[in-house]
């Protein structure tokens, strides 16, 4: 079995920075403010010929647990529990603090074999930090850099004793999801329906929206425990956390982002993190969940991060959020369904689903959404049935005449899936306008059964052959 890292301190001692060295990918949010954690994230690390797993946790400090600050102790006391050796940080060059005995005191009464690792540890002022931490009581401090990566083998040596050199064989690890995913590569041609027929590798669902919808609350509910920090407090997610869960035998890999507020509202460095990394999840998500509040539905940011997720060619489940506290529960879906013809016009037949992540109602309706989107956003349709389909539309309205030539539609394949995508061949056809491929498009939807979708339209042209004298 993978040995467990966890990685404990107070804030600002560098935590995430030596989880990312660890897991050789800037996953965890960094910067120079402390108590920029707050969830605690798990990702696969190695140092050398070592493989073990990893926990990113928030900073310790006192406080009610009530408050947020107390949620957060409480999660990092989750990790402290799981773990099987704890790397604890101080900051070498500013010493010990009043926090820091403590907290030492708190995983030496877990049990579990603890590392002193002094952090910052480059040059000579750490030197005086380091001497002072023997006064912890926790055997030799290892010093290390974690931004140099100076001290690494120091790490190796005391970490080798709690994990296995051998771990045992398991299944190879696919960066294109998971705790890796921002390595995440288009597939080359003719690979999409390997990967789409392969029932074991998880779904890789995004959970988006604004502020306080409930994202985290809802994951929560999903997976059966208290993983992801929750409140009453807006923004209190800020890392984007990937969790495994398994729906129907499905597995599925979802991924918790923060709360995405209008951009003219960002000025906040942290906050702007926050939402580039939610966007990259959404970009290296298959299937986007966005979470709307019931209570006030259909925002111009709702609209925003609909029209993104479409833009992006992944598709969508739309989330209808503390449902239990709408009164009139059939009125409101019906004008709701009713809204997103006319405001989600480019992915029309969006699935709408109302659920309450608190009650935890409506999920499994939910994932039965998701997986058929995801059916949906890797349909092929064959040559033949597309042209057949292309011979009625362009009889029942003929594209038009440009500068008095007529515009010729020979015929249409689909290229690809993931999203579909259609390649349509003919003559003048930069010259098709707009609402003639939204004709196409929307009647393709619909004659194939493509709801809520992207659908990709590309035309290809033909040489003039009058053309092949000119230079």
């Amino acid at each position: 079995m993978t040995a467990i890292v966890a990685i404990i301190g107070r804030p600002n001692v560098g935590k995430s920075t030596l989880f990312n060295r660890l897991v050789g990918k800037k996953l965890a949010l960094v910067d120079d403010r402390p108590g920029v954690t707050r969830d605690r994230r798990e990702g696969e690390a190695s140092l050398g010929h070592l493989r073990f797993n990893v926990i990113d946790t928030a900073g310790l400090e006192e406080a009610d647990k009530d408050s947020l600050l107390g949620r957060m102790r409480a999660q990092t006391e989750t990790a402290i529990a799981q773990a099987d050796v704890i790397l604890f940080m101080i900051d070498a060059r500013l010493g010990l603090t009043p926090m820091d005995q403590p907290f030492a005191d708190l995983v030496r009464k877990s049990g579990k074999p603890v590392i002193l690792l002094a952090n910052k540890a480059e040059g000579k002022k750490g030197l005086d930090g380091i001497f002072e931490s023997y006064a912890l009581g926790l055997g030799d401090p290892v010093p290390f850099s974690a931004e140099h990566g100076e001290g690494t083998s120091d790490l190796l040596e005391a970490l080798a004793p709690f994990v296995d050199d051998e771990p045992e064989e398991e299944e190879a690890f696919d960066e294109s999801y998971g705790d890796k995913r921002w390595v995440d590569a288009p597939a080359a041609a003719g690979e999409e329906d390997e990967e789409y027929n392969d029932p074991n590798k998880p779904l890789r669902v995004t959970i988006i929206g604004r502020p306080n919808a409930g994202k985290s609350t809802l994951v929560n509910r999903m997976i059966g425990e208290e993983r992801l920090l929750t409140g009453p407090e807006a923004g209190i997610t800020r890392d984007t956390i990937s969790v495994d869960y398994e729906w129907r035998g499905r597995p599925v890999k979802l991924f918790d982002t923060a709360g995405m507020r209008k951009r003219a509202r960002i000025e906040e460095k942290l906050e702007k993190m926050s939402v580039q990394d939610a966007l990259r999840a959404i970009r290296f998500a298959e299937v986007v969940v966005v979470l709307l509040d019931a209570t006030i539905p259909f925002e111009k940011q709702d609209l925003t991060l609909v029209d993104f997720t479409e833009r992006e060619g992944r598709t969508v489940v739309i989330g209808l959020n503390k449902w239990d506290l709408v009164a009139d529960k059939n009125g409101l879906l019906a004008e709701l369904k009713e809204k997103a013809k006319h405001l989600l016009a480019q992915v029309r037949g969006v699935p709408i689903v109302p659920l309450s992540g608190l009650a935890g109602e409506g999920i499994d309706r939910l994932m039965q959404a998701v997986f058929e989107s995801y059916d949906v956003w890797n349909r092929r349709v064959s040559t033949a049935r597309i042209n057949r389909w292309l011979e009625g539309v362009l009889s029942a309205h003929p594209p038009p005449a440009v500068a008095g030539r007529r515009i010729k539609i020979r015929y249409m394949t689909q290229a690809k899936a993931r999203p579909p995508t259609f390649a349509l061949f003919g003559n003048q056809l930069d010259h098709l306008p707009v609402s003639y491929t939204r004709y196409l498009v929307n009647n393709l939807r619909e004659a194939f059964e493509l709801p809520g979708t992207p659908i990709r339209l590309h035309t290809r042209g033909g040489e003039n052959p009058y053309d092949k004298g000119k230079k």
